[in-house]
């Protein structure tokens, strides 16, 4: 319960998101800004301060980045297979591949600051530092193989767009700044800390303004598959192999955090951009959103009985 309770502050924030852009407030110009927002300087603050002054060369960044693999490539294993076994190729495939293994780093962020500070915030910036480039370029290689009828240019033009995605940009950046041990510099570091700590709240409230509970009638199989793969098996996958090689606590329960996300709202973007079921992708979405006020918690709270 006090787990439910720390972070159900993440949640209302998604809510209230939701609410006030279906209510029309501001206005819908508004919350299209503001995910620019987040997208183009408040994370990528976020994480150039976080990467660049951070220990990269502690023991077992290693081990933390082949869990949050391990993750990773097995939903996207359980997405692959569910795909070939219910004959859903092409656009609806892609579909449950993303939904089975792609996750909203905004909420990652939120709730392992909510629940154990900036420490494991700082943990949490490295795994999407890690996690980041390999699940976009992993993707973008499924859709071309799985739509080739998209056309070259599309996955071209996408391939394009991560390698100016300002995330991968920032992580970049920040690795060459840390490994160059400039350090911490002030007004810069003070600059992008107070981005920062604007960040959280302004992408929770995006988060929620880009769901999208009309439509939900979506294929019922492919959402209830896809959600097995990220809202279970990933997870799971995740603990697994934490309490295998003995991943130091912190970093399991951060693990285990990205593990229990439900998709982002990239995936949609993605699926519109390059010949996706759209709708279905939005459906999956809102739902594994909803369904994870609830399964999230419940990880949560075994981990940290395995891990801390």
């Amino acid at each position: 319960m006090s787990i439910a309770l720390a972070i159900a502050p993440v949640f209302v924030l998604i809510l209230t998101g939701y609410a006030l852009r279906r209510g029309g407030i501001p206005s819908l110009e508004f919350w299209n800004l503001n995910d620019r927002l987040v997208y183009f300087i408040l994370m990528p603050a976020v994480f150039f301060v976080q990467i660049s002054t951070a220990d990269l060369s502690g023991a077992g960044l290693g081990a933390y980045s082949g869990v949050l693999y391990a993750g990773f490539f097995a939903g996207f294993a359980m997405g692959l297979v569910a795909a070939i076994l219910m004959r859903r190729g092409g656009a609806v495939g892609t579909t449950i591949l993303q939904g089975a293994s792609r996750f909203n780093t905004f909420i990652a962020l939120a709730v392992a600051e909510a629940l154990y500070g900036p420490e494991a915030l700082q943990i949490a910036v490295l795994g999407a530092a890690v996690l980041v480039p390999v699940v976009n370029l992993t993707v973008v290689s499924a859709f071309a193989v799985m739509l080739p009828r998209a056309g070259s240019g599309a996955v071209i033009g996408a391939a394009k767009n991560l390698a100016t995605n300002p995330l991968i940009v920032a992580i970049l950046a920040a690795i060459l700044w840390n490994l160059a041990g400039f350090g911490a510099v002030p007004v810069l570091h003070d600059s992008l800390r107070i981005l920062g700590q604007a960040a959280l709240p302004i992408m929770l409230l995006c988060v929620g303004a880009n769901l999208k509970i009309r439509g939900l009638q979506a294929d019922l199989w492919p959402m209830l598959w896809a959600g097995l793969a990220k809202l279970i098996l990933f997870p799971a996958m995740i603990a697994a192999v934490a309490l295998a090689i003995g991943l130091p606590g912190p970093q399991a329960q951060v693990a285990l955090i990205f593990g229990a996300l439900p998709t982002g709202v990239a995936a949609y973007t993605l699926a519109r951009q390059l010949g996706g079921d759209a709708p279905l992708m939005a459906a999956m979405i809102t739902v594994q959103t909803l369904v994870s006020f609830v399964t999230m918690p419940v990880w949560i709270s075994l981990g940290e009985r395995w891990f801390l």
